[in-house]
Protein backbone atom coordinates (compact mmCIF):
# COMPACT_ATOMS: atom_id res chain seq x y z
CA UNK A 1 0.00 0.00 0.00
CA UNK A 2 1.82 3.62 -1.10
CA UNK A 3 1.66 6.18 1.38
CA UNK A 4 1.36 9.94 0.35
CA UNK A 5 1.87 13.11 1.99
CA UNK A 6 -1.27 15.73 2.30
CA UNK A 7 -0.15 19.40 3.30
CA UNK A 8 -2.79 21.07 4.79
CA UNK A 9 -2.81 24.56 7.39
CA UNK A 10 -2.11 23.39 11.04
CA UNK A 11 -5.57 25.03 11.74
CA UNK A 12 -7.71 21.90 9.73
CA UNK A 13 -5.84 19.18 12.17
CA UNK A 14 -8.72 18.42 14.28
CA UNK A 15 -11.19 18.46 11.68
CA UNK A 16 -9.15 15.77 9.37
CA UNK A 17 -8.61 13.63 12.32
CA UNK A 18 -12.49 13.72 13.43
CA UNK A 19 -13.53 13.05 9.75
CA UNK A 20 -11.29 12.96 6.92
CA UNK A 21 -9.00 14.66 4.59
CA UNK A 22 -11.75 16.52 2.53
CA UNK A 23 -12.06 16.70 -1.05
CA UNK A 24 -12.49 20.32 -1.97
CA UNK A 25 -13.20 22.21 -4.99
CA UNK A 26 -10.21 23.51 -6.79
CA UNK A 27 -10.50 26.72 -8.63
CA UNK A 28 -11.05 26.29 -12.81
CA UNK A 29 -11.71 22.72 -12.00
CA UNK A 30 -15.49 21.10 -12.05
CA UNK A 31 -14.46 18.20 -9.90
CA UNK A 32 -13.23 18.01 -6.03
CA UNK A 33 -9.79 16.58 -5.76
CA UNK A 34 -7.00 15.75 -3.00
CA UNK A 35 -3.80 16.72 -3.53
CA UNK A 36 -0.76 14.60 -2.21
CA UNK A 37 2.97 13.78 -3.19
CA UNK A 38 4.06 10.16 -2.22
CA UNK A 39 6.26 9.42 0.58
CA UNK A 40 9.57 9.10 -0.43
CA UNK A 41 13.33 8.68 0.28
CA UNK A 42 13.73 12.28 -0.73
CA UNK A 43 12.55 14.21 2.17
CA UNK A 44 12.92 17.24 -0.47
CA UNK A 45 10.66 16.15 -2.97
CA UNK A 46 7.83 14.32 -0.47
CA UNK A 47 7.19 17.99 1.16
CA UNK A 48 8.23 20.29 -2.19
CA UNK A 49 5.13 21.94 -1.99
CA UNK A 50 5.25 23.69 1.37
CA UNK A 51 6.95 26.29 0.65
CA UNK A 52 4.87 27.32 -2.52
CA UNK A 53 1.61 26.84 -0.47
CA UNK A 54 3.01 29.35 2.41
CA UNK A 55 2.40 32.06 -0.04
CA UNK A 56 -1.32 31.76 0.68
CA UNK A 57 -0.74 33.51 3.98
CA UNK A 58 -0.91 30.01 5.85
CA UNK A 59 1.22 30.25 9.38
CA UNK A 60 1.66 26.72 10.10
CA UNK A 61 1.48 23.60 7.62
CA UNK A 62 0.83 20.09 8.95
CA UNK A 63 1.64 16.71 6.74
CA UNK A 64 -0.94 14.19 6.97
CA UNK A 65 0.43 11.14 5.62
CA UNK A 66 -2.03 8.20 4.61
CA UNK A 67 -2.10 4.57 2.90
CA UNK A 68 -4.25 4.13 0.10
CA UNK A 69 -4.94 0.50 -2.04
CA UNK A 70 -1.98 0.29 -4.59
CA UNK A 71 -5.40 0.20 -7.26
CA UNK A 72 -7.00 3.34 -6.42
CA UNK A 73 -7.28 5.58 -9.50
CA UNK A 74 -5.38 8.91 -9.44
CA UNK A 75 -4.41 11.24 -11.65
CA UNK A 76 -0.65 12.08 -11.44
CA UNK A 77 1.62 15.47 -13.75
CA UNK A 78 3.28 18.69 -13.25
CA UNK A 79 1.12 21.36 -12.15
CA UNK A 80 -0.95 23.26 -14.74
CA UNK A 81 0.13 20.92 -17.51
CA UNK A 82 -2.05 17.84 -18.61
CA UNK A 83 -2.28 15.00 -16.27
CA UNK A 84 -3.09 11.05 -16.63
CA UNK A 85 -5.27 9.08 -15.36
CA UNK A 86 -3.09 6.11 -13.45
CA UNK A 87 -3.06 3.85 -10.53
CA UNK A 88 -1.87 4.83 -6.43
CA UNK A 89 1.00 2.48 -6.75
CA UNK A 90 1.92 3.53 -10.70
CA UNK A 91 1.65 6.89 -9.64
CA UNK A 92 4.42 6.64 -6.97
CA UNK A 93 6.87 4.90 -9.67
CA UNK A 94 6.43 7.75 -11.92
CA UNK A 95 7.68 9.91 -8.82
CA UNK A 96 10.53 7.97 -8.72
CA UNK A 97 11.43 7.80 -12.38
CA UNK A 98 10.50 11.61 -13.23
CA UNK A 99 14.52 13.44 -13.70
CA UNK A 100 13.55 16.10 -10.47
CA UNK A 101 10.04 14.99 -9.23
CA UNK A 102 9.70 18.45 -8.41
CA UNK A 103 6.18 20.46 -9.58
CA UNK A 104 4.44 16.86 -9.78
CA UNK A 105 1.59 16.19 -8.17
CA UNK A 106 -1.23 13.00 -6.98
CA UNK A 107 -4.60 13.97 -7.55
CA UNK A 108 -7.76 12.21 -5.28
CA UNK A 109 -10.81 12.45 -7.10
CA UNK A 110 -12.49 10.75 -3.20
CA UNK A 111 -12.04 12.31 0.52
CA UNK A 112 -9.58 9.91 2.18
CA UNK A 113 -10.93 8.76 5.31
CA UNK A 114 -9.99 9.25 8.90
CA UNK A 115 -9.24 5.70 9.01
CA UNK A 116 -6.61 5.47 5.82
CA UNK A 117 -4.09 8.41 8.33
CA UNK A 118 -1.07 6.62 9.67
CA UNK A 119 0.20 9.65 10.54
CA UNK A 120 0.41 13.55 11.26
CA UNK A 121 2.93 15.99 11.33
CA UNK A 122 4.71 18.91 11.21
CA UNK A 123 7.30 19.11 8.84
CA UNK A 124 10.01 21.95 8.75
CA UNK A 125 8.49 24.83 7.73
CA UNK A 126 11.45 25.93 5.20
CA UNK A 127 11.10 22.52 2.62
CA UNK A 128 10.44 23.58 -0.54
CA UNK A 129 10.18 25.65 -3.96
CA UNK A 130 8.35 29.18 -4.23
CA UNK A 131 6.94 30.47 -7.33
CA UNK A 132 7.88 27.36 -9.94
CA UNK A 133 10.34 24.22 -9.26
CA UNK A 134 13.27 25.66 -10.63
CA UNK A 135 13.25 29.08 -9.21
CA UNK A 136 16.51 28.71 -7.46
CA UNK A 137 18.47 27.11 -10.32
CA UNK A 138 17.66 28.77 -12.90
CA UNK A 139 19.04 32.37 -11.52
CA UNK A 140 15.57 34.56 -12.61
CA UNK A 141 13.75 36.19 -10.33
CA UNK A 142 10.18 36.27 -9.71
CA UNK A 143 8.38 38.86 -12.09
CA UNK A 144 6.52 41.94 -10.12
CA UNK A 145 4.65 42.86 -12.23
CA UNK A 146 1.06 44.24 -10.61
CA UNK A 147 -0.32 41.11 -12.47
CA UNK A 148 1.27 38.52 -11.19
CA UNK A 149 1.67 39.80 -8.18
CA UNK A 150 -2.26 40.87 -7.62
CA UNK A 151 -3.42 39.06 -4.29
CA UNK A 152 -0.10 37.25 -3.09
CA UNK A 153 1.25 38.25 0.21
CA UNK A 154 4.16 39.53 1.25
CA UNK A 155 5.39 41.04 -2.18
CA UNK A 156 6.41 44.55 -1.54
CA UNK A 157 9.81 43.80 -2.07
CA UNK A 158 9.62 42.29 -5.14
CA UNK A 159 6.63 45.12 -6.35
CA UNK A 160 9.61 47.60 -5.54
CA UNK A 161 12.44 46.05 -7.18
CA UNK A 162 10.48 45.70 -10.23
CA UNK A 163 9.36 49.14 -10.26
CA UNK A 164 12.75 50.31 -9.68
CA UNK A 165 14.03 48.05 -12.83
CA UNK A 166 11.29 49.90 -15.21
CA UNK A 167 12.21 53.39 -13.80
CA UNK A 168 15.97 52.45 -15.46
CA UNK A 169 15.29 51.40 -18.59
Amino acid sequence: MPQFVHLADDREISMIKKGRIKAAEIFGRSKKAVFATPVLQNYYQSHQWLRELKRRGIRTISAVQFRVDDDMPVSVGRYNEEHIETTAGESVRIFMEHTTGLGLEVIFSASIPAKNITRIYTPDQVTGWRYYPESHSDGRKPCGCPYCQKGQIKNRKLREAYEADLRDC
